[in-house]
């Protein structure tokens, strides 16, 4: 069995309650989503007091708890009929009855009633229907009542004592039973009128700290503050007795953790003394500093939630603007931790209704962000929730960005985009098909580049250990390559035939010592040749070395020609030159240098007659091949125009 209280809650809120109550869950509110599967696994008999809700709020709470038996009090100024095929029935609940209500101011009385007494009680029965709080008012008169007649017993005494007397001699000779009843008999009843509306009389035989908190109740409209507050609002010392003394008397009763008044009460009070605007003067004040108290435990916020909202509505009577703001921008956050979402709500709209009457434009704007937050809270699953929450920090924007606060405004609109992720329509996963032809790009734009463990490990130090080896080796090819290129520069090898000496590329034969070249209709031909000793070039693997050869016309046709290598630069930026290798029987000549720049291309001619070209001796064996690659121009100096030179 679960018992909840329903003052000043609404659907959600008993809802969150019955949660709380069947799951140890502290702290966490589920979605409208969440909540009904949570609570279909709840059977209990639930039993709700003082609820103000109509038949629809109450069928949405039956239908998320469907295996739980429901025993609804509505309250006094509930409505709302039910709807047609509801679970709940009304049953018209009577009163006590005649001898159970006897009994029952009885036992409150403290005594057994006398005849006359009897007699009254049963006409209260019969004007009240037998409701229990009458009686419970009841017995407080006839304790008033015994209070009179113990104030007369204790006259009498004094006066004997004093004075002395026959007839009070006889009087003290009498059972002391029977005198007091005689004194009481003096003292007369209320009439049933006034013991079917009480209050006014209850009211009189207060004690003065009793008073001050009820009138103080009044004001907050019927929430009395519970007792450890009562000091520091209405100077009280005592505010348990005083709060045990007003529900005794029928005029307060605890509900929810704290106290209120009774059925009645307040609207007689209310026109019988009207609000005290000076008992809540103060309440404002304290109420800000308490909730924000970092001792102040959420359970306790959640019990004087309804005094909050008492004191929030008491400052608006009493037209203290300043104090409304403070105590609603301090209490919603509050609230809203305590899981209280309905009492939040209305914080906020008071607070917002209290600020746009006032025409405070940047306390406007901030009540409208909070209660786009609270219905950002209730949009899953909740389509009126998502249009509350739009609308209010559209609102909440245009109002920041018109007094220019920019940070504020930043953040409703990061509410608002908030907001627009949950409107989105969920993706539905691909297919297990469409997974596999997902495209390459896709796959590779969701990895990240470079790889993180590829540079895993590295420090700097590290990093520049490896450049400089990189630096150390090209130096060293660098060198080599200068060595080798500077030391090249030899003849051709004998015995004839075709070798590559450096850089430089010597044709031959053993019957012909100038090598025969064939014309062809460029004016230049590049002359490919693998060397092994062009080493200079290709050491380091990223050198080629290039030599210019130039066919020049002898006085003789049995001279041949002859292949003149041009300088080329080397790796290290030096140029360097080969001589000629001369015919046989002809003097040696010095080698002409020829510019890097080509020459111009001629047109194409006949080609000239071509002796019979001499075979070429095949590589010696000796002579390894080079690694890289070099490329040999050559470009004609003469008349005639230029061949190809064969190569091995």
């Amino acid at each position: 069995m679960i018992q909840l209280c329903g003052h000043r809650r609404d659907a959600d809120d008993l809802a969150q309650d019955l949660f709380t109550a069947a799951f140890q869950a502290p702290g966490f509110r589920p979605d409208h989503t969440q909540l009904p599967e949570l609570l279909a696994t709840v059977g209990a008999v639930v039993v709700i007091d003082e609820v103000a809700q109509g038949g629809t709020e109450l069928e949405e709470l039956l239908a998320r708890a469907p295996e739980c038996a429901f025993l609804i009090a509505p309250a006094a100024d509930a409505a709302g009929a039910l709807p047609a095929g509801s679970r709940l029935e009304d049953h018209a609940i009577g009163g006590l009855t005649r001898p159970a209500c006897l009994a029952l101011t009885a036992r409150l009385a403290g005594r057994l009633l006398d005849e006359a007494e009897r007699s009254w009680a049963v006409d209260l029965w019969f004007e009240s229907q037998g409701l229990p709080l009458r009686f419970v008012q009841a017995a407080a008169l006839l304790r008033r009542r015994d209070l009179a007649v113990d104030t007369l017993l204790a006259a009498e005494e004094d006066r004997q004592s004093l004075f002395g007397g026959g007839e009070q001699e006889e009087a003290a000779d009498q059972d002391p039973a029977v005198r007091e009843a005689e004194l009481r008999a003096s003292v007369p009843l209320p009439s049933v009128a006034q013991a079917a509306a009480p209050t006014l009389l209850l009211i009189e035989g207060l004690g003065e700290a009793a008073e001050v908190v009820l009138r103080l109740a009044v004001t907050l409209g019927g929430e009395c503050p519970t007792a450890p507050h009562l000091p520091a609002l209405i100077d009280v010392d005592h505010g348990e007795s005083a709060l045990r003394e007003l529900v005794e008397c029928g005029l307060a009763e605890s509900i929810g953790g704290h106290h209120r008044l009774t059925e009645g009460v307040l609207k007689a009070l209310t026109a019988h003394w009207g609000p005290d605007e000076r008992s809540t003067e103060g309440a404002a004040q304290h109420f800000s500093w308490w909730v924000g108290h970092g001792s102040v435990s959420t359970e306790q916020i959640a019990a004087e939630a309804e005094v909050v909202l008492g004191a929030l509505h008491a400052d608006r009577s009493a037209g203290r603007t300043d104090a409304v703001l403070h105590l609603a921008r301090a209490a919603a956050p509050a609230l809203a931790l305590t899981l209280r979402w309905g009492a939040w709500r209305q914080v906020l709209e008071l607070g917002l209704e209290v600020a746009r009457q006032s025409g405070r434009s940047r306390e406007e704007a901030w009540f409208r962000h909070e209660l786009g937050a609270y219905w950002l809270c209730l949009a899953e699953g909740a389509p009126a929730g998502r249009t509350a929450a739009r609308s209010a920090l559209e609102a909440a924007c245009g109002l920041r960005g018109a007094a220019g606060d920019s940070r504020q405004l930043l953040a409703s609109r990061r509410l608002l985009t908030l907001l627009q992720e949950t409107e989105r329509v969920p993706v539905e996963p691909e297919a297990e098909t469409q997974a596999i032809r997902r495209p390459v790009i896709r796959v590779l734009a969701q990895r990240s580049w470079p790889p993180a463990g590829l540079l895993r490990g590295w420090s700097r130090r590290n990093a520049l250990l490896a450049v400089g080896g990189l630096v150390a080796l090209s130096a060293v090819g660098t060198a080599v390559a200068i060595g080798v290129s500077g030391g090249s520069g030899g003849t051709a090898p004998a015995g004839g035939g075709t070798g590559v000496n450096g850089s430089l590329l010597n044709v031959g034969g053993s019957g012909n010592t100038g090598a025969t070249a064939s014309a062809s209709g460029s004016a230049s031909a590049p002359a490919a040749a693998s060397a092994s000793d062009s080493a200079s070039a290709t050491a380091s693997g990223s050198a080629s070395a290039s030599a210019t050869v130039s066919v020049s016309p002898s006085a003789g046709a049995s001279r041949g020609r002859t292949a003149t290598p041009t300088a080329r630069p080397s790796a290290s930026g030096s140029a360097t030159s080969t001589p000629t290798q001369p015919a046989p029987g002809q003097p040696a000549q010095p080698a002409p240098t020829t510019t890097t720049a080509p020459p111009p291309v001629q047109p194409p001619s006949a080609p000239p007659t071509t002796p019979s070209k001499a075979p070429s001796a095949p590589p010696s064996p000796s002579s390894p091949t080079a690694s890289g690659s070099a490329s040999a121009s050559a470009s004609s100096t003469g008349s005639s125009p230029a061949a190809p030179v064969s190569s091995p």
